[in-house]
């Protein structure tokens, strides 16, 4: 066996845990969706101001954000399944489509909660952020497919799913024991806010940068082995 095979073996056990990692992060996203979305679905069908609370005079606009949101996390993970993508690329694109035109709707919705909402600037411009880290992750994934870059398209969108999340993550970070006492809630919501987006795609970019760093130092070593096989057959 030469040396440039050796260097392409692959790694059972590595494949193994990282299809064992990805189903127990679908699994912990589809059980966090699966509850917020439970319990937004039980809260908001009351149609009573005590159901609603601040919601109320705003319904509108929030069940513009919910109805949109749901569309984006449901469509959202299908994006994100080989089998799909690879046999029935149209249904792929046009999922893509309902997704982003799904994402605009709750964008609305979200302007107009933000717009006339009472709560802090701050709690505010943390809601605006979110809501444009999403525009922005998805117009760059959009972009990206327009110009064939296919790898970089898909980055974006995982990152702009990421944010989809945020809902989600933001809730389950506030459930966190002793959380909530670090700080008062004017400085933990917005806080929270900020993070529950902002750090799952730092971690997501730092993974992305850290594999291809793996991957050109791979490249390297082929190309080192390659050369010395030549250089040995040449001698």
């Amino acid at each position: 066996m030469s040396s440039a095979t050796q260097i392409r073996t692959p790694y059972p056990h590595r494949h193994l845990l990282k299809v064992v990692s990805l189903a127990v992060a679908w699994l912990v996203v589809a059980l966090g969706a699966g509850e917020f979305l439970s319990i937004a679905y039980q809260k908001y069908t009351q149609l009573d101001a005590g159901s609603y609370g601040m919601f109320w005079t705003r319904r509108e606009w929030l069940w513009t954000h919910i109805g949109g949101g749901v569309l984006t996390v449901l469509l959202g993970a299908l994006q994100f399944v080989p089998r799909l993508r690879r046999s029935y690329p149209r249904l792929h694109r046009w999922t893509g489509r309902i997704f982003l035109l799904g994402m605009l709707v709750a964008c609305v919705g979200a302007v107009g909660l933000i717009l006339t909402s009472p709560a802090p600037g701050s709690i505010r411009t943390a809601f605006g952020s979110t809501a444009l880290a999403w525009l922005v992750t998805a117009f760059m994934g959009y972009r990206a497919i327009r110009r064939g870059r296919v790898d970089a398209h898909r980055r974006w969108m995982i990152g702009c799913y990421l944010v989809t999340l945020a809902p989600i993550t933001f809730r389950a970070m506030i459930r966190i024991p002793g959380m909530m006492e670090i700080a008062t809630p004017m400085v933990m919501i917005p806080t929270l806010l900020w993070l529950s987006w902002a750090a799952p795609l730092l971690v997501y970019g730092v993974s992305v940068a850290s594999r291809r760093g793996r991957r050109s130092g791979v490249r390297r070593d082929q190309s080192r082995v390659a050369s010395g096989a030549l250089e040995a057959e040449s001698a």
